[in-house]
């Protein structure tokens, strides 16, 4: 049985040897033609040069900042020696969004990608002494920052980001006196913007945007959109930190309301989740407790309507008991405007001169495309669980005036009014009240947050 086997073996091997000497004769040499070259040479769409690389396959077409891309007409399209593509010279593509030159030669081929980059000049960010952060209009090519007036206007260095590619003058990092408005310019190829960059000294402000981070750009989308609006809309108005609070770096002498909109991927659910989630605002409360003690007042919403029992607005000590929230980048899209219920409280200033559909008691806030986290944070009513059987209990053990409800009968806005020396607080808790959407959408009824927050600022500020 072993001879038989080696003998098998050594027969096998030698067959094998043949085979794959006759394979390397010259008699049987492949057909495949691999040497050729699949290389773009030149790409012209209209009068546009294509700037080609070779190491990322890539060719980018730079045109004006407002040129229509959805029909170019490939003028020139060089190729290596005996190359084809299924993109020829003549053809008109809709470059607005990436294509795909395949080019193929002999049984050789290779994918170009061809993209449009427009030539944008805008400023992206503007910070002061990497604190102070300006609001910009893009629309009027202004920015506006407020600054405290301890601070020399004619010494701050600004940190600028802007599109890639432009150049800007005067330069970013460099000591600039801000005195006087400064003007901008960007400039990229064709594209040229003028920005004019005005500096406000603050002293006492009458209302101040609180948040976790140590400056406003540091907080995220949600929170910051937010924030920009107060800057721009509420006159003399700061951003400041919780640390900036409890250190006292604040003069809050003629601060009629703070603001927190405190947004979290996810939620945040629970007292102890607060605590967990915003120790800097915890840490903070002492003081914020004086200011209210003392006559201040306060905009909760989302999440940061947690913080009233932290200065000792809440009867009973306790924080919404039914909150949850996605996350901002996979927000779902509203497939038609989300509304909250004001039923018995059409008269309230809060919702006062906004945009209403056709039943008085209930207020839209998006539109249909919106994307939204649906990050509430309500106080559940029902005998079934949650400790307030009826809305009455409830105001009895918090001590707060409901304003605004959900369909199943929750508390998602409210109020706990001002009283003796202490100042009056305004909560919305609404998973529809939401300021960014990472979608663009055409804007009708999501005015009504910003009308809705304008209403709460005067609110709070005539108390």
């Amino acid at each position: 049985m072993v001879i038989m086997k080696k003998t098998i073996s050594i027969i096998t091997a030698a067959v094998l040897a043949m085979i794959m000497m006759a394979a390397c004769t010259d008699d049987n040499v492949s057909d495949l033609r691999l040497d050729g070259d699949c290389m773009v040479t030149a790409f012209v769409a209209d009068e546009y040069e294509g700037a080609i690389d070779v190491a990322t396959k890539t060719v980018r077409v730079r045109v004006p900042e407002t040129y229509n891309t959805e029909s170019m007409t490939i003028t020139k399209l060089g190729l290596s020696a005996g190359a084809e593509s299924n993109i020829r010279q003549g053809d008109v593509l809709n470059l607005s969004y990436p294509q795909v030159i395949h080019v193929v030669n002999g049984d050789v081929y290779q994918n170009w990608t061809v993209t449009v980059k427009r030539d944008e000049a805008k400023i992206l960010s503007f910070k002061l002494n990497d604190t102070y952060t300006g609001v910009i209009n893009e629309e009027s090519k202004t920015i506006t920052v407020s600054v405290p007036n301890t601070l020399d206007l004619k010494t701050l260095v600004p940190t600028i980001t802007y599109s890639e590619d432009a150049t800007i003058s005067p330069l970013s990092g460099v000591p600039t006196d801000f005195t006087q408005p400064v003007e901008y310019t960007v400039t990229n190829n064709s594209a040229k913007s003028v920005y004019t960059v005005t500096v406000t000294p603050i002293g006492k402000p009458a209302a101040l945007y609180v948040g976790l981070a140590s400056s406003m750009d540091q907080l995220n989308i949600e929170e910051q959109t937010a924030c920009r609006w107060m800057l721009s809309n509420i006159p003399n108005s700061l951003y400041a930190s919780f640390a900036d609070i409890k250190a006292g770096n604040i003069d809050l002498s003629e601060c009629k309301v703070i603001w927190w909109h405190f947004h979290k991927d996810g939620g945040v659910d629970g007292k102890a989740a607060f605590e967990n989630a915003a120790p800097e605002a915890v840490d903070a409360a002492v003081k914020l407790k004086d200011y209210y003690n003392n006559g201040g007042s306060f905009l909760f919403t989302r999440y940061a309507t947690n913080m009233p029992a932290e200065i000792g607005a809440v009867a009973n000590d306790a924080c919404p008991n039914n909150c949850w929230g996605q996350n901002e980048y996979e927000a779902e899209t509203a497939g038609n405007p989300w509304s909250f219920f004001i039923t018995g409280h059409t008269n309230h200033a809060l919702y006062q001169n906004l945009e209403m559909g056709t039943n008085p008691e209930e207020i839209f806030t998006c539109d249909a495309g919106y994307r939204i986290t649906n990050s509430t944070a309500q106080w559940h009513i029902g005998s079934d669980w949650g400790g307030y059987p009826t809305t009455e209990s409830w105001r009895q053990q918090t001590g707060g005036i409901d304003l605004g409800y959900g369909g199943d009968g929750a508390i998602v806005a409210w109020e706990f009014p001002a009283n003796g020396t202490r100042g009056g607080i305004l909560c919305i808790g609404s998973g529809c009240y939401d300021w960014y959407s990472v979608d663009d959408v055409t804007e009708f009824y999501h005015t009504n947050v910003a009308k809705m927050t304008l209403n709460a600022f005067n609110y709070l500020m005539n108390k």
